[in-house]
């Protein structure tokens, strides 16, 4: 009985290290998402605001350079090219809304293979 004890205890201490092997991997993964989301969103917003404010001083700028010719001209030119650039980018973030996202895919694939590990040969694929 001491032997079959000491193994059930061996078993589940086996169980446990696996599985703060693999917690720590998600909070690993957990906190990089993090810092490159973080890393991102600051970026991204450098970006947005200086290439808008430049973009609007530019069309200012050849509104103001055609403003006693083409001055409708210039503003309804600039008015669509807006537009567009903004149904672009609105397109843009749609199509990575709908991807999916691979945060954990790590831990998703090591607990697979740590249940393939464990599997006995004889149990069908479906259990």
């Amino acid at each position: 009985m001491s032997g079959l004890g000491a193994r059930l205890r061996g078993y589940a201490a086996s169980g446990l290290a696996i599985l703060q092997t693999r917690l720590e991997l998600l909070a690993t993964e957990v906190a990089e998402e993090k810092v490159r989301l973080g890393a991102l969103l600051g970026y991204a917003a450098a970006a947005f605001f200086f290439l808008g404010f430049g973009v609007v001083m530019l069309a200012l700028f050849l509104t103001v350079l055609l403003w006693d010719s083409h001055r409708l001209l210039a503003l309804a030119v600039f008015s669509a090219l807006f537009l567009v650039i903004g149904l672009i980018a609105a397109a843009a973030a749609a199509r990575i809304g709908r991807q999916g996202s691979h945060l954990f895919a790590a831990s998703i694939a090591e607990l697979a293979q740590d249940r393939e590990m464990i599997r006995p040969d004889n149990e069908p694929e479906g259990r």
